[in-house]
C-alpha cells in the first residue's frame, strides 16, 4: 500500500521544509508573502447588492 506524496512547496513545488512550512525555503516564504503584498493573489468576496459602498455610507453617530 502507497502513502500519499510528500507536501509540495506552493511556489516552486519542491519538497517543503519543516523549518520553512509549507514552504521549502525562506525564500519562498518570502516570495508567496510579496505576492500577497502586491496583490497578486486576493480572496473572493460577494458583494452584497444591498450594501452600499463604504464611502456612501453616512457616518455612525456618537449618540446612544
Amino acid at each position: 500500500m502507497r502513502g500519499g506524496s510528500a507536501p509540495r512547496c506552493p511556489v516552486c513545488r519542491s519538497r517543503t521544509s519543516a523549518e520553512f512550512s509549507p514552504f521549502c525555503s525562506q525564500r519562498c516564504a518570502d516570495v508567496d508573502l510579496g505576492r500577497w503584498l502586491n496583490e497578486r493573489y486576493a480572496i473572493p468576496v460577494e458583494d452584497d447588492e444591498d450594501d452600499a459602498p463604504p464611502e456612501a455610507r453616512p457616518p455612525l453617530s456618537d449618540e446612544d
